[in-house]
């Protein structure tokens, strides 16, 4: 047997097979063929020798933003994601169903990242300059529209999006207060027909706390910065998680970071870390708007979790198994199982004095930093001169 590609003596870190030990990994037409203690150089064309790194499965980031030149949000998917080792991305409602066929033939299509979506329940999804609501007219929510984009898109389209922010003249704001919380309910509906899950941005929605909004999520549903210091939070005045939070916690609501340029708390993240909500999922909710700081990268937004205390293997894992299972991909992305699609990153643990930003613009330090150096997608190595 001859091997394309042979990653050879690097730490494997792989939460979806409790792998955290040298080994060395193998790829043939696309696929993970072998994973083995040693595997002999000489059967493979290429090696790339891992000794003091860390290989681990390509990273799944599930919030960005990357309908470049179109949404006043996006940013190139190959620059920003799989270069710095997301291999799979979502897109979080940048396109509504009067774009979403666009969306799919010049990005997804076109890009080197995997790439999923979510369809936003605004038909324009995200695409109408920032000062202008994407639901600041009940009009624009379009639930038969929506639904009929989800049928002929099943393939890429993995959740209904809602942005909750209230229209208040500000950029980046969605719902206009004649709306106010008829917008969830329209995206609730349209999730509710096409089964898939509902995905909502909750922060300083029409409505006192996040209670209401949660009273309409189910198992399987996922809430997106879930550690913003806005209204609407997931903690009361005392610092408290609330029990709304903690019923939809337990019931199986999916609680997803989205860090994003004001949706990243230090404080909140601490306070409900320590009070046993973690989130299943960290993303980046990467956009135009804060790709040059605080977000950067979904690699740097790992590091912030390190930093809070979670183990690597824990923080490997938000960024790979578990999104896989949100996605119900379990096996095929987010691994490195033998019959996996052939998908890995190599970090580096560099040490040094690394100064971290949260969405607040509050800074902590951290001595070591997971950097990504190296990503095989499909079982070859990406070259981003190349692809570019």
């Amino acid at each position: 047997m001859t091997y394309d590609l042979l990653l050879k003596g690097g730490t494997v870190i792989d939460p979806s097979q409790k792998i955290h030990a040298r080994k060395d990994i193998a790829f043939i037409d696309g696929i993970v063929a072998a994973v083995e203690n040693k595997l002999q150089s000489s059967e493979a064309k290429q090696v790339i020798r891992c000794t003091g790194q860390i290989v681990a499965p390509g990273m799944i980031d599930m919030h960005v933003h990357v309908f470049w030149g179109v949404s006043h949000y996006g940013i190139d998917a190959d620059h920003y994601c799989i270069a710095n080792g997301v291999t799979t991305a979502v897109d979080a409602g940048s396109a509504g169903a009067l774009m979403f066929p666009g969306f799919r033939k010049y990005v997804i299509e076109n890009s080197a990242t995997r790439l999923f979506a979510q369809l936003h329940i605004s038909s324009q999804g995200l695409t109408l300059p920032s000062q202008v609501g994407e639901l600041e007219n009940i009009e624009f929510a379009d639930v038969t529209k929506a639904i009929e984009m989800v049928e002929r898109h099943r393939d890429v389209i993995v959740g209904i999006k809602v942005r909750l922010t209230k229209q208040s003249g500000k950029p980046h704001c969605a719902v206009g207060k004649d709306i106010g919380m008829r917008a969830l309910d329209l995206a609730r509906k349209a999730a509710n027909e096409v089964r898939l899950p509902l995905v909502v941005h909750p922060q300083d929605a029409w409505c006192d706390t996040i209670d209401e909004i949660l009273a309409h999520m189910k198992t399987g549903d996922i809430l997106t910065h879930c550690y913003h210091g806005r209204a609407c939070g997931i903690l009361n005045t005392h610092g408290k998680v609330r029990e709304s939070v903690r019923d939809a916690f337990e019931r199986g609501v999916h609680f997803d970071v989205g860090h994003g340029g004001g949706s990243f708390s230090w404080d909140v993240a601490k306070r409900a870390l320590d009070q046993n909500i973690q989130p299943q999922t960290i993303s980046s909710d990467i956009h135009t708007y804060n790709v040059n700081g605080p977000v950067h990268s979904l690699a740097l937004t790992i590091n912030k979790f390190l930093y809070l205390g979670l183990t690597i293997d824990e923080v490997i894992a938000k960024v790979s198994k578990n999104p896989a299972q949100a996605l119900n991909m379990s096996g095929r992305i987010g691994t490195l199982r033998v019959g996996a699609q052939g998908d890995a990153v190599i970090f580096n643990l560099e040490s040094g004095d690394f100064n971290l930003l949260d969405s607040h613009g509050i800074s902590c330090t951290i001595d070591e930093l997971l950097v990504p150096k190296t990503v095989i997608k499909a079982g070859k190595l990406y070259d981003a001169d190349r692809e570019s």
